[in-house]
This record gives structure tokens, sequence and C-alpha cells, in this order.
């Protein structure tokens, strides 16, 4: 009679496991119970059903690609392979891939890390910064290509052109995202004068903007000393940056409107100030005047001429300063006006363009060399009334 070790039997099942093919390629579906993450490593638990249970292992090695973290009770669906783990004489399921049953991955990883971050207090209202009315500089964290950013410059050159824009070239989809985005977050912030910073991208699914939706993205905003609106995607789309950014954007063009006042309004506003305190002035005027007509003539002295011709001199005399007081302040501001509307055209490019001047691209590059082009070229010549586009004869 042969006699086995017990190293010896529990190699040859796990040889006999290891050729069926059938086990080496399964999904099992059930519930997470005694799960066990050491140190961020690798993950132990037993996945059970009503009848039985069936332990299971994930190596650190494929679960750091989870987007979410197991817990007990969690539903899942498991992909890997039935083996024996020689040593303790038990079969069990090598996990190689993990999904939520009946729920999406991302979505559960959005609401546990914004449960998360929500007990922390980074949410509170209490930590959010004012957004500065009249910036001289906003920081843009975007993609330098697409919409998005053509979108956020012509809002803020058309509303207040007075304010410059930085924009800080960043990945804003894929693994390198993250990384990237709080890089360029850091960067906006340790730059002197930055007044505000928006950051976002144009619309896209859950795994599009799922950086937008990572730890490290919104610890890198909850710490920036800037203020910083969050203008991820369209209108519906909402990310765990909006909830701790100061302020939220339903969309980057929104942002744009948000971080700049609009200079037409502003216009509007000092026109209106000026018209209320032309009507207080008269109506004071007025009032004193009635006044001065009641004691003039309800007075004992009313007969007395001279007292009154003196009085009502001296009157006319505090009304002319007043009015001249008035023109004087009224024309002030108008020239202040005249001179702020005069540096908004001077920094137009379509003045320069209007006296004879024009613009020279190729490729989209400006031309500022003649050895920018070659004969053959096609350029675009912009002018002030429009564009035409020629062919460089030679150089």
């Amino acid at each position: 009679m042969s006699v086995y070790t017990v190293s010896q039997v529990n190699m040859y099942i796990k040889s006999l496991l290891d050729e069926i093919p059938h086990i080496k390629n399964m999904y099992i579906k059930g519930e997470i119970s005694n799960f066990k993450h050491y140190n961020r490593g690798h993950m132990y638990f037993t996945l059970k059903d009503s009848k039985s249970q069936l332990k299971c292992v994930m190596f650190s090695g494929d679960n750091y690609r989870l987007r979410f973290e197991p817990e007990n009770g969690m539903k899942v669906v498991c992909f890997g392979q039935v083996g024996v783990y020689e040593r303790d004489g038990v079969y069990q399921l090598y996990v190689r891939d993990m999904q939520v049953d009946g729920v999406g991955d991302l979505t559960v990883a959005f609401e546990q890390l914004k449960a998360k971050l929500e007990a922390e207090g980074l949410f509170d209202e209490s930590h959010r910064k004012p957004i500065p009315k009249y910036p001289r500089k906003v920081g843009v964290v975007t993609s330098n290509m697409g919409a998005a950013v053509e979108d956020i410059k012509n809002v803020i050159s058309r509303r207040f052109p007075l304010c410059e824009i930085v924009i800080c070239p960043t990945i804003v989809q894929g693994d390198l995202a993250a990384p990237d985005i709080v890089k360029s977050i850091k960067m906006l912030d340790s730059m002197e004068g930055i007044d505000t910073i928006i950051v976002g991208r144009g619309g896209g699914s859950i795994e599009d903007l799922w950086a937008f939706n990572t730890e490290e993205v919104a610890r890198a905003v909850y710490a920036c000393k800037t203020p910083v609106i969050s203008a991820v995607g369209h209108e519906t789309d909402t990310t765990i940056c909006d909830f701790v950014a100061d302020l939220r954007a339903p969309t980057p063009s929104a942002a744009a409107e948000l971080a700049v006042p609009d200079i037409a309004s502003e216009k509007q506003r000092i026109a209106n100030l000026s018209n209320a305190l032309y009507d207080v002035m008269s109506v004071d005027i007025e009032r004193r005047q009635t006044k001065l007509d009641l004691i003039k003539n309800n007075s004992p002295l009313a007969s007395v001429d001279a007292y009154f011709t003196a009085l009502n001199d001296n009157v006319e005399s505090i009304n002319a300063r007043l009015l001249q007081s008035y023109k004087s302040i009224v024309t002030s501001a108008d020239n202040k006006l005249v001179g702020t509307v005069r540096a908004l055209n001077a920094l137009s490019p379509l003045a320069v363009l209007s006296r004879g001047y024009s613009i020279t691209k190729h490729d989209d590059t400006v031309v500022t060399s003649k050895n920018d082009v070659t004969s053959g070229d096609i350029i675009s010549i912009t002018l002030s009334d429009g564009s035409i586009t020629a062919k460089v004869l030679e150089e």
C-alpha cells in the first residue's frame, strides 16, 4: 500500500485543478463577507450565496486597478481561477477582476469617495472663498485644445477685456489626467497675481470625466489658496470637484461668465449712479430753496428787503457753488469713463487693424519673419473688415 505525505496530496489535487480548463477563467457572483485589505496590499474575503461560500484572494497586482473599495455585504461578480493553496490544503478563487453586481463600478466609487470627503468636511460651506469681482488674472486648468478653452477665452475677452487669461495646458482624460490636473492647480496657485482659477473640461461620459472624481484632485482643489471655479462637463454632469470647489459652474462658458464682470453693465451702472447723484442734489437744492422761501415770507423781518436780499444772494451763491461742484464731479467721472473706454479700444486688435495693419498666419501661427514661410505656402491675412487667403510666390 502506498503512503503519501500531506504535501503530495495537496500538490496532486492542485495539479488536477490546474488541468481543468473550465475553472481557469470563471465568473462567479456572490456577496462579500470577512473582507480584509492588508496595508492596501492583498485582499482576502469570502464570496457567499444562500447555500455555500468560497474563499477568495485578490493580490495587490490585480486590485490596484479597482475604482471602488470592496465592502462586506456588497454583491459583486468576480473573475478569476479556482486553485488550491497547498500550504493549508484549501481551494479558493484567485480573483483577477471584480465588478459590482447590478451597479457600475464608477458609481460605487463616486458615492464612496463623496461620503468620505463629506465626513471630513471638505464640502462645508465655511471653507468656500469668495470669487473676486474684478480679477486682474484668471488661471485656467484645462486642455489647450477643444471647445472648452476657446469658450472660456472668448467669453472673458468679450465681457472683461482688461483681464489677463493664463492657460495651463492640462491632460483632462485618462490615467495621467488626475496627477496632471493636480500639478496645474498647484502651479497656478503658486503664481503671483492669479485671482481666480477655473478647473474643468467639456462634456463626456463618466469615464471621460473620472479624473475630476479622484481624491487627489479633490484635495488639491480644497488646499488651493486661490478661489476655484469648477466647470466640468455639461450642466447635468456632477463631479467630486464640484462639491469641493468654491463655486460650481454648469459649463466652462458659464464659469467664464462667473469669473469676470460684464464691462457694458459696469458702464451702465456708473451712468446710473451719476444720474442718481444729480437727482439727489437737485432735490436737496429745491428743498433748501423752499425752506428759505418759507422763512422769507413768514418771518417778522419779511418787510426788511435788504436783509432778505442779502440772504437770497447768499443762497444763490451756495446754489451756484453746489451746481459747480456737481458739474465738476460729473465731468471727472465722465472723463474717467471716457479714458477707460479709450484704454479698452486701444487694447482691441481691431483698432490696430483699422489703421492699415494686418495679421498674417500660416498653419494658425502668426508670421513674424519671412523665414516663417516658403514659396507655395498658403497663408491667411486678417484685415479690419475680414480675412483673405493668399499664396506665397517667393520669399
